[in-house]
């Protein structure tokens, strides 16, 4: 009887334990959504991973759910979207960027870089290629706004 106590006091220590570490890292944790034939999500997610995030993948036919889900408007619309700490994270988005999103935590829906701009992380990850992060509100009628400029 002694034993049996023991293993489910222990068992509740280590399940607390769990959470706690869980939670000390959910801000860090990025799920991302690709379709399983595209290399450049897959070297994304990979980078994003060697940057110290927690990454979890998810291969999908259709990222079209998912999107409408997140509030993603077609016109910002890139390779591949993710989410992370309550926002969405859509296309190429580089390092910098999310570590300014997570620390200045807006109220926003989240970022964005439409297309698959040459150099983008994923896309060459070349230091000086320019090209824009857009901030997209949760408000469905305003226009995103820049939010961060690679590259400059």
């Amino acid at each position: 009887m002694k034993t049996s106590i023991k293993m489910i006091v222990g068992a509740a220590i280590a399940t607390m334990a769990s959470s706690i570490a869980a939670a000390e890292v959910s801000a860090a944790a990025i799920s991302v959504y690709k379709t399983p034939y595209c290399g450049c999500c897959h070297t994304w997610a990979e980078s994003v991973e060697k940057a110290g995030y927690e990454v979890k993948s998810t291969d999908m036919e259709d990222l079209a759910p998912v999107r409408k889900l997140a509030g993603v408007p077609a016109d910002m619309e890139g390779c591949h979207v993710a989410a992370v700490d309550g926002y969405f994270l859509e296309g190429h988005v580089p390092l910098e960027a999310i570590a300014k999103l997570l620390a200045e935590k807006p109220d926003i829906a989240g970022i964005a870089v439409p297309g698959m701009p040459d150099g983008s992380l994923g896309m060459g990850d070349d230091p000086k290629a320019v090209y824009d992060v857009y901030a997209v509100s949760r408000d469905p009628a305003k226009a995103p706004t820049l939010f961060y400029r690679a590259g400059s």
